[in-house]
């Protein structure tokens, strides 16, 4: 725990304090009033509808929004377990921007898909498929003798990915989660509650886009 990065611990922080806020605080009516503003709405974009300010902080608040405690903690756990030694590896700057750019790829991806979708998407669900796409391009390979343990090996390339089996067996596994819950086969009649094609659209923005924060060169 105490060798968690500390921008981690404060997007945890966050998370945690906002649920709190919204389950200790806020009357439901208040609750969905927030929601309303800050949650990531498709429709919101393609019903003609005028567009605020929310419209466009909703791309990324939508991500420090979260269900229920379950919701919450999943996504904490994994958070810190892949989030942490990205963050110790690039800095404190680049991970809030990657996780801006991940959480607003994960929801562009959802619109494409369900543009005239009225339902909320919230979880930082899409920003932490990101940091699981950058563990696989770094190979799951984690310095951990330092203070600060962080993903140690060169940027694998797309060839290189294909090469490494580890790699290559996590993402055919988490893939092929994500497409079963989205046909609703892990939790039937649940199909909406799961925004499975913004996990998918934070994983690729994470998987592609790593170079862009991670300026090391890449291996064969």
């Amino acid at each position: 725990m105490f060798k968690i990065a500390p921008v981690v611990v404060a997007m945890i922080a966050l998370c945690l304090a906002v649920h709190a806020i919204r389950s200790l605080v806020l009357s439901p009516e208040q609750d969905f009033a927030l929601l309303l503003r800050t949650a990531f709405i498709p429709l919101r974009y393609f019903g003609g509808f005028e567009l605020d300010v929310f419209a466009f902080i909703s791309l990324v608040s939508y991500s420090v929004l979260h269900g229920d405690g379950v919701h919450l903690a999943i996504n904490m756990i994994w958070l810190a377990t892949f989030g942490s030694p990205l963050a110790n590896r690039i800095g404190a700057l680049k991970f809030a921007g990657f996780w801006i750019f991940t959480s607003v790829a994960a929801v562009l991806l959802h619109y494409l898909v369900s543009m005239d979708e009225a339902a909320m998407v919230i979880g930082a669900s899409g920003a932490v498929s990101g940091t699981m796409a950058a563990a696989a391009r770094f190979g799951f390979s984690v310095d951990r003798t330092s203070d600060r343990p962080a993903f140690s090996s060169r940027r694998l390339t797309l060839a290189g990915v294909l090469q490494n089996r580890t790699v290559v067996v996590f993402l055919t596994v988490w893939f092929g989660v994500n497409l079963i819950s989205g046909l609703g086969y892990l939790v039937p009649g649940e199909i909406r509650s799961i925004a499975w094609q913004a996990h998918i659209g934070g994983f690729l923005a994470g998987f592609l886009g790593l170079g862009l924060f991670d300026r090391r060169p890449g291996t064969c």
